[in-house]
């Protein structure tokens, strides 16, 4: 039991690390998004967040630690690779960048959804069951912000789309290319075989 409650703590200091360096970078990713939205999202998941730390602070106090954080390298690589999304959505068309600045936020979201799911688990067979609590209403919060992100891009999604559908048509004059039906020259063949053929070469 000893062994599961350190494990439990070396868990907790890595999260506790890994939530300072997102309260740092949320205020940017908020700054780069474009939809309106998509701003607000990060700037309230940015006050969450920080009840997110203060509640790891409450879970160090129930377990008699201190709260001493452990470097995070996989939510440093994140949010590495979160700058150069925002570098990169300069060059890029608003909405695409939007889109880029979701996936990377997302990818934060599992991290930390894995990782809180993980130690609200150890809590509990530690029987440090109030800190399993409160592990389990950030995990909560987690999951309701990666479900937001996902609800959020699907309407930019579809402005994409539907803008790249007006440049394709803008760009072919506002009309697709006609491909024959083979089906039906092959039955206008057997019995209009000059209709047919005229057809076919105007189409």
């Amino acid at each position: 039991m000893a062994q599961l409650k350190e494990l439990l703590i070396e868990e907790l200091r890595d999260l506790l690390h890994a939530e300072g360096q997102l309260v740092a970078a949320l205020p940017k990713m908020a700054e780069a998004a474009q939809h309106p939205t998509l701003k607000e999202a990060f700037e309230k998941h940015l006050i969450q967040t920080e009840g997110h730390v203060q509640r790891l602070k409450k879970a160090f106090e129930l377990l008699g630690e201190k709260a001493e954080p452990k470097p995070c390298k996989a939510m440093m690589g994140l949010i590495e690779e979160g700058k150069e999304t925002i570098d990169e959505g300069a060059d890029k068309d608003p909405l695409i960048a939007d889109l880029a600045l979701v996936a990377a936020a997302q990818r934060v979201e599992h991290y930390e959804i894995a990782g809180y799911g993980n130690v609200k688990c150890l809590a509990r067979l530690a029987g440090e069951i109030e800190v399993a609590k409160l592990l389990t209403h950030t995990l909560g919060e987690e999951e309701a912000a990666d479900h937001l992100l996902t609800a959020i891009s699907k309407p930019i999604l579809q402005e994409a789309v539907l803008d790249d559908g007006d440049a394709i048509g803008k760009k072919t004059g506002g009309k697709l290319s006609k491909k024959p039906n083979l089906h039906s020259l092959a039955s206008d063949q057997r019995r209009h075989p000059q209709e047919a053929a005229s057809r076919a070469k105007r189409n």
